[in-house]
C-alpha cells in the first residue's frame, strides 16, 4: 500500500494523434547511449543551468528553463488558463524532514505566472491563493480555478474579479464534509476535463459535470485507484497509474463509467524497467530495488505525472506517445501506444534506456504536460525527500538514507522546464481564448495542438454558447462552416462532444456521424448516442443496430459498452449478438465478463450485509470504501493480489481465503498498526506494508471488518470493533519499519502464555 509522494494534478491538456492502428517503432532522430555517470552521486543542489547540463535526451532535443526558485518553490502541478497564464500549485510544507514536521501547516500556495515579453520564460509572478494545506488538484474552468487540497474533500472555485492577479472570490462547487483521513499519497491526485465533458479525479468512484457554477457528481461502477497522475488521448481514453504496486499504466482499456478493466499484458515487461544514469539509493524498496552493479533503480517505485503528448511543435512520432516520470529514478520513460483489435498496449520506445535521464540527485520530475506552444513541459519539484513520512520513520531504510545523506536539507526550490527540438520552433501565439467570441473558438476545434482544441471546447460548453450550434452541426458532419478547410476527424469529434455539452446534439447530426468514413468519429457518435439511450429511444437503437458489423473493432467495442449500459430487451439482444459475432475480441469478451461478475458480486454483498446488525453493517460498508480506495492498490480489487508485468513477485499477498485474515483478531490489528516487512509464509513480496497506525480506531476496525467479512473476498468472520482496536493499540509497542512474521507469531505466543499464566493450577 505504499506509493510515491503526493498527487500529480491533472488538467485537460490534450493534443495530437494516437492513430487507430499505430505501429511500434523506435523513435528519435539518430541514436544515443545510456551511460551511468555516478553510482553514489552528490546531493548538493545545482543551479537550473547546471542541472540542465546533467539531463540526457535523444539527439535534437533540448531543455529550456521556464521558471525556477525563488519565483516558485516545491511545484507539484501546473495549468494554463485560456489566456495562457500559468497556475502553479506549490506544496511548500512537503517533507521538510523525515518526520514530515509541520507538513499540514496552512502555508502552501498557488501562484500565477506570466510571460510578459514573449521570450518563453516567466517574468511575472503573483500569489493567486495563499494559506493552503498542500494543494493537490487545479483545473482552470473559464475564468475560475477549481482547487482541491489535502485532507479535505470539498472542491473550491477561485476567481480574480479585479484583475490584480490574486483570487478574491472563493466558492464551494462540490461539497463533501467527510474528512479525508488517508495518507496524503492516497488521496485524489488530480482533475481532468475529459473529451466527454466529464471531470474525472484520479481516485475513488465519482466523476463530475460542471453545471451552473457547480459540480454535479455521478457515481462510477468501480473505485478508480490511480494515484499521482492522469492523462487522456485525442479520443477521450484516460490513462491512470499506480505508484504503490509499480504499475506504470492502469485502467487504459475503457472509460471508467463502464467499470475497471486491466490486462496483465497491457504494457511490456521492458516498459516496467527504468534505466537511470545515477545511483538511486533513496528507493523505498531498499537495496532490492536497485541493480547490484550500479545502484540504479530496477523497477518502478514512484511512477507519476504521466501525459499523452498531443502537441505540434515536436517530432510527429511523439504525438500520441505515453510519457511517465519516475522521480526516484530521475527519468522520464517514453512508451508507444498501440491499438490492436481495440485493445491498448504500451511498448517501450527504447531498448534499455529512457527518453530523458538526469544525473542531478535533486531532479524530481513529477508531472508532464502538453503546453499551448505545442511543446513538452516538465514539473521538477527539485526536492531532497520524495517519499512521505509514513515510509521514512527513524529505523526504516529510507529514514537512514535521508539522515546519512542529508536529503532533508534540500528544499525551497523547484523548476519548470520546456523540451524543444532543433527542427521545430515553438508556437509564440499567445492564447486569448477567454476574451474571444464563440465563433473564433469554434475554429480552434481543428487546431493541430490538442491544448487549443480542448480549451475551445471547454469554454464553449462552460459559456453555454448556443450561437455556435449551427456551425458545430456543420463541422460534425464534415462541412467547412467557419473553418478554412474541410474539418479533420479530430475537429468533427470535438464538434460532436461540444454539441453534447451544449445539450444541442440532434438526431440528424448524430445519424450522419454514425456513417462517417472515419472509425473514431463513428465510435464517438456511438458514445454520444447515450444521450438518447437513457431515454430508450427506439429510432436511435435501430441506427446503432446497423453498426453491429462495423469493420472497426473500436466501434463494435464502444457499441457493446454503450448498449449494455442502457438495458432494454432490444439492447440486450444486440449485446448478445455482438458477443457471439466477436468471439476472438479479447477486450469485448473480458469486459463483459468482468461487468456481469461485478454485478453479481454487488448483489451478493448487499444480501450478505443485510444479515448484519446495523452497527456491523456500517463498519463493513465503510471498510469496503477504504479497501477499494486504498488497499486494492496492492492487494487487488478482488483481494487476489496484483501481478506486475515483468515481475514474478506480487506487491502484496492475496487476502482471499487467508487464514491469517480470518483468524486471530489481535494479530491482524497489530499488523495494521505497525505494518509488515519481510517474507510471509516463505514468499517474498515486492513491497513492505506501511503502518496504518496513524488512522483512528474506527478506520482500522472498518477495513478489517470488511476484509474479514466480505463475500467479494470469500471471507466470513466476525467484525472488528473500534473498542477492540483501542485495547490492542494500548498494549502493542510501536515497531519502526514494520513487524516481521516471526515477530507477529512471538506476540501471539506471548498472549497465549499470559493467558495460561492467568489460569489456576489444575487440582
Amino acid at each position: 500500500m505504499k506509493s510515491l509522494l503526493f498527487p500529480t494534478v491533472f488538467i485537460s491538456l490534450i493534443g495530437i494523434a494516437l492513430s487507430c492502428n499505430k505501429t511500434s517503432t523506435t523513435t528519435s532522430k539518430g541514436d544515443f547511449s545510456r551511460v551511468v555517470l555516478d553510482t553514489n552521486p552528490s546531493i548538493e543542489p545545482l543551479s537550473p543551468e547546471a542541472s540542465i547540463e546533467k539531463i540526457q535526451l535523444p539527439p535534437g532535443f533540448h531543455v529550456e528553463l521556464v521558471a525556477s526558485e525563488p519565483m516558485i518553490q516545491e511545484p507539484v502541478a501546473i495549468a494554463w488558463d485560456g489566456n495562457g497564464r500559468l497556475y502553479v500549485a506549490e506544496m511548500n510544507t512537503y517533507m521538510k524532514d523525515a518526520n514530515g514536521t509541520g507538513e499540514y501547516a496552512p502555508t502552501s500556495r498557488i501562484k500565477r505566472l506570466e510571460d510578459t515579453d514573449g521570450d518563453g520564460k516567466m517574468d511575472k509572478s503573483t500569489v493567486f491563493i495563499d494559506s493552503l494545506v498542500l494543494p493537490r488538484t487545479i483545473l482552470p474552468v473559464g475564468d475560475q480555478l477549481l482547487v482541491g487540497i489535502t485532507n479535505i474533500q470539498h472542491i473550491w472555485s477561485y476567481r480574480d474579479t479585479n484583475g490584480d492577479g490574486k483570487a478574491d472570490e472563493k466558492k464551494i462547487v462540490f461539497r463533501n464534509d467527510v474528512i479525508d483521513s488517508r495518507n496524503l499519497e492516497h488521496q485524489n491526485g488530480g482533475l481532468i476535463w475529459n473529451l466527454d465533458n466529464w471531470i474525472y479525479p484520479t481516485r475513488d468512484n465519482l466523476r463530475y459535470k460542471y453545471k451552473g457554477g457547480k459540480l454535479l457528481a455521478d457515481t462510477l461502477v468501480d473505485n478508480m485507484i490511480g494515484q499521482w497522475g492522469m492523462t487522456t488521448d485525442n479520443y477521450g481514453r484516460l490513462f491512470y497509474s499506480e505508484a504503490g504496486p509499480g504499475l506504470p499504466a492502469v485502467q487504459i482499456q475503457q472509460n471508467p463509467a463502464y467499470g475497471a478493466l486491466n490486462f496483465a499484458d497491457q504494457y511490456t515487461e521492458d516498459f516496467t524497467k527504468p534505466w537511470p544514469i545515477i545511483g538511486n539509493v533513496d528507493a523505498q524498496g531498499g537495496r532490492e530495488a536497485l541493480r547490484k552493479e550500479d545502484n540504479t533503480l530496477n523497477k518502478y517505485t514512484a511512477g507519476c505525472g504521466q501525459s499523452i503528448f498531443r502537441g505540434d511543435r515536436l517530432p510527429a512520432d511523439m504525438q500520441g506517445d505515453y510519457f511517465i516520470p519516475e522521480p526516484v529514478g530521475r527519468i522520464i520513460k517514453r512508451g508507444k501506444v498501440i491499438n490492436r483489435n481495440g485493445k491498448i498496449y504500451i511498448e517501450d520506445a527504447y531498448k534499455q534506456k529512457d527518453w530523458l535521464a538526469s544525473a542531478d540527485m535533486n531532479f524530481r520530475p513529477i508531472n508532464t504536460y502538453t503546453g499551448p506552444d505545442g511543446c513538452f513541459y516538465i514539473v521538477d519539484m527539485y526536492h531532497g525527500i520524495i517519499q512521505e513520512s509514513e515510509w521514512t520513520k527513524p529505523g526504516s531504510y529510507l529514514g537512514k538514507v535521508i539522515q546519512d545523506k542529508g536529503l532533508y536539507k534540500n528544499r525551497g526550490m523547484g523548476r519548470i522546464y520546456r523540451v524543444v527540438h532543433d527542427d521545430f520552433k515553438r508556437d509564440t501565439q499567445k492564447p486569448n481564448l477567454l476574451n474571444e467570441p464563440g465563433s473564433q473558438l469554434v475554429t480552434y476545434l481543428d487546431h493541430p495542438n490538442g491544448w487549443w482544441r480542448d480549451n475551445a471546447q471547454l469554454l464553449l460548453v462552460v459559456r453555454n454558447d448556443q450561437s455556435v450550434v449551427p456551425a458545430l452541426k456543420q463541422i460534425a458532419i464534415g462541412q467547412k462552416a467557419t473553418l478554412s478547410k474541410a474539418p479533420s476527424p479530430l475537429a468533427r469529434i470535438h464538434a460532436l462532444w461540444t454539441l453534447e455539452g451544449l445539450e444541442a446534439i440532434d438526431k440528424p447530426t448524430l445519424f450522419k456521424a454514425l456513417t462517417d468514413t472515419d472509425a473514431q468519429v463513428r465510435k464517438t457518435a456511438v458514445w454520444v448516442s447515450e444521450v438518447y439511450l437513457t431515454k430508450k429511444d427506439p429510432e436511435v437503437i435501430e441506427k446503432l443496430a446497423a453498426l453491429t458489423g462495423d469493420p472497426s473493432p473500436d466501434v463494435r467495442i464502444q457499441l457493446t459498452l454503450s448498449l449494455r449500459s442502457h438495458p432494454t430487451p432490444r439492447t440486450q439482444a444486440l449485446v448478445k449478438q455482438l458477443l457471439a459475432d466477436n468471439p476472438q475480441n479479447e477486450l469485448m469478451q473480458f469486459s463483459y465478463k468482468t461487468f456481469t461478475e461485478s454485478q453479481k458480486m454487488l448483489l451478493a454483498e448487499q444480501e450478505r450485509t443485510r444479515n448484519l446488525s446495523p452497527a456491523d453493517r456500517a463498519l463493513v460498508t465503510n471498510g469496503a470504501t477504504i479497501f477499494k480506495q486504498l488497499c486494492a492498490t496492492c492487494h487487488g480489487p478482488d483481494g487476489k493480489g496484483i501481478m506486475v508485468a515483468g515481475s514474478t513477485q506480487m506487491p502484496a499477498p492475496p487476502l482471499v481465503g487467508s487464514p491469517r485474515v480470518k483468524g486471530d483478531k489481535t494479530l491482524v490489528i497489530q499488523l495494521l498498526l505497525n505494518g509488515m516487512r519481510g517474507p510471509l509464509d516463505g514468499k517474498t513480496y515486492r513491497d513492505m506494508m506501511p503502518s496504518m497506525g496513524s488512522n483512528d480506531d474506527k478506520w482500522i476496525a472498518s477495513v478489517l471488518s470488511y476484509i474479514r467479512n466480505s463475500g467479494e473476498l470469500g471471507n466470513k468472520a466476525s467484525v472488528v470493533t473500534p473498542q477492540e482496536v483501542a485495547e490492542v493499540r494500548a498494549t502493542t509497542p510501536v515497531i519502526p519499519g514494520g513487524m516481521t512474521q516471526q515477530e507477529l507469531e512471538i506476540f501471539k505466543l506471548g498472549r497465549a502464555e499470559r493467558t495460561n499464566w492467568s489460569k489456576p493450577e489444575a487440582k
